[in-house]
């Protein structure tokens, strides 16, 4: 049964470091949405803001294009903010991965302590991701944006230390 933990929340929310110490506790494959979208940049340029968006998009199918050719007992970490897309995308890409179980961490942190990591990182982001202006719409997004709630769910606050035991011990509840 093929099942795919998906690590969601608004950039600079912690998911990454979640989704990384996941991954190596477990050995699972990580695919992370910036991982690819910027090996599209680096190929067909950075653009625009609709086009920074057309990448995401086809950074998300990518993702979930290669899972559905994993062997069916494969469990594969995602880190993505799952929030840019309709929820039926989502669904409609898990299907078509043939994703049999489905579970979400949802990581946050309060909007301005986003707004400072994001702000923080800047000068070591690839220069196809959005850049300071993008902080004040990102603060907004972090007070308005939660989990889907949809699949069997985990919040993390991410300004506490990660607790990867309790992590391991839901996962091996909702995973069994």
């Amino acid at each position: 049964m093929k099942r795919v933990l998906l690590v969601n929340g608004v950039p600079a929310s912690g998911k990454s470091t979640v989704a990384r110490a996941v991954s190596q506790a477990n050995a699972w494959p990580l695919f992370t949405l910036d991982t690819l979208k910027e090996a599209f940049f680096d190929h067909l340029g950075t653009g625009d803001r609709d086009f920074n968006r057309l990448l995401g998009k086809a950074s998300y199918q990518a993702i979930f294009a290669v899972v559905a050719e994993f062997p069916e007992s494969t469990t594969v970490v995602v880190d993505a903010w799952f929030g840019f897309q309709p929820l039926e995308t989502l669904q409609n890409h898990l299907a078509r991965a043939g994703a049999a179980q489905v579970a979400e961490i949802w990581c946050h942190a309060p909007a301005n302590v986003i707004g400072e990591r994001y702000r923080a990182r800047l000068g070591d982001r690839h220069a196809g991701h959005l850049g300071a202006s993008y902080v004040p719409e990102l603060i907004k997004l972090a007070d308005t944006a939660r989990a889907l709630g949809t699949y069997p769910l985990l919040d993390l606050e991410t300004t506490r230390p990660l607790d990867l035991a309790a992590v391991q011990n839901w996962l091996a509840i909702v995973f069994r």
